[in-house]
């Protein structure tokens, strides 16, 4: 609702502007590229090589970076976009380009991965098509148009950083204030002087005809614990793929779809010619918010359906939120990937990761003299997110290109945690929390949500690779355990799925369950893996899959950006406060609490695609 607006909503002609981004009406400093929101979609063929030249142009002084999400990055860690993992962030008024092959063809996108810039406007599609005799569904559908590929999302009436420096320094609410859909939405209403009424910013339409049948490509952008359901009016959705990987076609009402999920799916215009309400509704912490879309049909007036817009679809389901499989509710290790490989067991190392939030100090947000978590109200509680028991942060410099400039005193490895945990439930640990594992081995991680503070839902995210997903189950509603969930492995009660189980990169974990996951580790690098809500990977929820050695990885391009070498910081001499010591051999670095000073403004930044086969 900038100044390149002029009389948008009233003449919603001037909201179709170069550079008239409207959103749902709320005037608020966004973070955009290209100034587009959603930004510019990158559609290119399977086998195509991408350049993206970025430039920074966040006239704040921030760095950037951009991650190319479902993309494996295979013989090319380098471009994977992960400030402080496998770059260093992009700084203001320079470039980098990113050079990639797309051998993975389906739904993806591309997104921010520096700071938060990904929830204020820095994201958009990655399309990799391929012909329709590679496509084994490609005889369920008729056209796969670039105006159906939907990117929903929570949103906030304020920029992100506002939301969380309100949240996590005082009692303010993190919940959104709305969704959009492909960046669209109804919120803040405008008076209109010449009618004397009320006008609103347009909802997304998207055209079909009746008698075809169209494939729908949904990406999962969400901020916060938003889980977001998808249905269409009077219509049945085929789901046909997920996270880029086919799947046996399941026909459902509607589908929950997480944070940094995509799923296509078939919609049938066989109905009526009409205007029918596509529905994202939230739940989780978004349980208050909704928007809608217009499915209309060709030769159909302009205007709403009849249909009242806050109606909840019911029917059978795709992923419930927290809800276990019933006849009416698949979970998503019960669907049926289209031809992936047997995974080898004799190889395999598992590792248990059991998560929350919890109740204790951390230095950043409750200062264990000053105003310790004990003391304060339970309104101004900050419940910390640790994977057993230790939070996240990032290493003084990117560790697939600069592993020994990271001192050694801030990496932990997962045996180091699990040692530190007795220690880490009474007081809160952080260090770069890292799983090693030899190139080839097969890896199984069985996520663990102990479910003992908020009903969330965590979608984790793998970079590097997509994993097979054999196990899933929402074991009880009053919280379960690490120990408890290895025990009833031991004891074979965790049932393990390797007839055809699905692939995904993105996957939920029901809270007070478990989710169970494999892959081969035979791509070298440093891989982030993390819950992809904001809030939570922003405060230490994820850690580093370290796959092979330094030997194994292929050579860095010529040039490669390398991270500038500071001191160390250390407590301001004037500070009354003291964070808890280091404690020896536990390899938990304890750093001393900073104070945070950020100036807002609109950001710009600036991408261009080009593809090349």
């Amino acid at each position: 609702m900038s100044k390149a607006c002029y009389g948008c909503p009233s003449n919603l002609t001037d909201c179709s502007r170069p550079h008239c981004i409207p959103l749902n009406g709320v005037h608020r400093p966004i973070t955009v590229v290209n100034r587009m929101f959603p930004g510019p979609a990158v559609e290119v063929c399977k086998g195509d090589t991408i350049e993206v030249n970025v430039y920074n142009h966040m006239i704040n002084g921030e760095g950037a970076s951009i991650h190319w999400h479902g993309f494996p990055q295979r013989n090319t860690p380098y471009m994977d976009g992960v400030s402080m993992v496998t770059q260093c962030p992009i700084t203001e008024f320079t470039s980098f380009t990113y050079e990639m092959v797309a051998e993975h063809s389906g739904t993806h996108w591309w997104h921010g991965h520096s700071g938060m810039h990904r929830s204020d406007g820095m994201f958009g599609a990655l399309i990799v098509r391929e012909p329709a005799q590679a496509d084994p569904q490609s005889s369920l559908y008729d056209y796969d148009l670039p105006e159906h590929e939907l990117l929903i999302h929570d949103w906030f009436d304020v920029p992100t950083l506002d939301k969380f420096a309100s949240h996590h320094f005082d009692d303010g609410s993190g919940k959104p204030d709305s969704i959009l859909i492909n960046g669209k939405g109804r919120r803040a209403p405008f008076f209109d002087a010449e009618t004397n009424s009320t006008v609103f910013t347009a909802r997304e339409i998207l055209h079909v005809k009746q008698g075809y049948r169209y494939r729908f490509r949904v990406i999962s952008n969400a901020i916060t614990n938003a889980p977001l359901k998808v249905s269409v009016d009077a219509h049945n959705l085929t789901i046909i793929a997920s996270d880029g990987h086919d799947i046996q076609p399941v026909d459902v009402d509607a589908i929950f779809v997480y944070g940094g999920e995509r799923f296509d799916f078939i919609l049938e215009a066989y109905e009526d010619p009409g205007n029918y309400w596509l529905r994202v509704k939230g739940f989780g912490g978004a349980s208050d918010v909704q928007e809608v879309a217009i499915v209309r049909y060709e030769g159909v007036p302009d205007g709403d359906p009849s249909e009242t817009e806050d109606i909840d679809r019911g029917g059978i389901i795709l992923q419930e939120f927290n809800e276990p499989a019933s006849e009416t509710i698949y979970t998503i290790d019960e669907v049926i990937s289209i031809g992936n490989d047997v995974i080898p067991q004799e190889n395999k190392v598992t590792h248990y990761i059991a998560y929350d939030f919890y109740k204790v100090n951390n230095y950043n947000f409750h200062d264990p003299i000053l105003y310790p978590i004990e003391d304060i109200s339970s309104t101004h509680h900050l419940y910390s997110p640790q994977l057993n028991h230790v939070s996240f942060k990032f290493a003084p410099a990117p560790p697939l290109t600069q592993s020994a400039d990271i001192p050694a005193e801030d990496l932990c490895e997962a045996s180091d945690v699990l040692n530190m945990t007795e220690r880490c439930t009474e007081e809160y640990c952080e260090c770069t929390h890292v799983i090693t594992v030899q190139l080839g081995q097969t890896v199984e991680l069985v996520l663990i949500d102990e479910g003992v503070t908020f009903n969330s839902g965590h979608p984790f995210h793998m970079h590097g690779y997509s994993f097979q997903v054999v196990g899933l189950e929402k074991l009880n509603g009053s919280g379960v355990s690490l120990e408890q969930v290895i025990a009833l492995d031991k004891a074979g009660a965790l049932a393990r799925n390797f007839d055809h189980p699905p692939l995904k990169d993105t996957v939920i974990v029901p809270d007070g369950g478990y989710t169970i996951v494999q892959f081969v580790a035979d791509n070298p690098g440093w891989w982030f893996f993390h819950c992809h809500l904001e809030f939570h990977v922003v405060i230490g929820m994820g850690l580093l899959v370290h796959v092979g050695t330094d030997a194994d990885l292929p050579p860095a391009p010529d040039n490669f950006p390398r991270c500038g070498s500071w001191p160390t910081a250390s407590a301001p001499s004037e500070s009354t406060s003291t964070p808890p010591p280091a404690t020896e051999g536990g390899g938990c670095a304890f750093q001393p609490s900073v104070a945070l000073v950020y100036f807002m403004g609109t950001f710009i930044s600036s991408l261009y695609a080009v593809s090349r086969g």
